[in-house]
């Protein structure tokens, strides 16, 4: 199994001549290294709808014809848009043959900001994703702040990689996503969702430093790496 990080909050993952692609936020994003047409994939999950994160998920959609997977209001609203969907809501799973995703809660914010409009429309919740892929589990912890059923979550999972949001200002920082990693307990601890803009800069060889200091694994994946699990 193939794991690109494409930058942000980006992760694509390929099995077997299948790809899902997770928040896939391209144009616009001057740290990600491929471009949204060089994009080939069955499946788009979204974690919400902020436009760092929906960013190209329907011009990637519309080219590939392929399925997103959303929050059941979200998945409506782009349904709305000519686009396969497949709704879900906090809590469900659902297989999608050749894997299975489960969302999860997040605490964050979830809307769609329309500028020429000066209209925010309601886009339901924010959440992450347990993707498993045979006997390997992916866990996308989305965009949240610091909450204690992470350890739950972690405790009745066993996560091989998990994408933690480091970046401060609009997630956890650098202080809580230690403490989220720790309670996640993952094989490989990934950061993500820093660099981006100049609010969310950080130290990330720093964290993954800190990460080895408490016995985890972490990596600094660059936008653009692969890596194989």
């Amino acid at each position: 199994m193939k794991i690109t990080y494409h930058g942000h909050s980006c992760v694509q993952i390929t099995h077997e001549g299948q790809s899902l692609i997770i928040d896939p936020f391209l144009t616009g994003n001057s740290l990600a290294a491929v471009k949204p047409e060089e994009i080939d994939v069955q499946y788009i999950l979204l974690t919400h709808a902020h436009s760092d994160h929906i960013g190209d998920a329907i011009a990637i959609a519309k080219q590939c014809g392929a399925t997103v997977i959303a929050i059941h209001e979200l998945a409506t609203y782009l349904s709305w848009q000519g686009l396969n969907t497949h709704g879900m809501n906090i809590g469900g799973s659902f297989s999608f043959g050749w894997f299975t995703a489960k969302m999860t809660q997040a605490f964050h914010s979830s809307g769609l900001v329309l500028d020429e409009e000066q209209r925010i429309v309601y886009a339901g919740m924010p959440a992450g994703f347990l993707v498993t892929v045979g006997d390997k589990t992916m866990y996308h912890v989305g965009d949240t702040g610091l909450f204690s059923d992470l350890k739950m979550i972690g405790e009745r999972n066993k996560i091989d990689v998990a994408f933690v949001p480091m970046g401060d200002n609009y997630t956890m920082g650098p202080e809580d996503a230690l403490q989220a990693s720790e309670w996640i307990g993952a094989g490989l601890t990934i950061p993500v969702h820093y660099d981006t803009f100049p609010v969310i800069k950080q130290d990330v060889e720093t964290f993954v430093n800190r990460l080895e200091e408490k016995q985890m694994r972490g990596r600094v994946v660059k936008p653009g790496e692969t890596f194989e699990i």
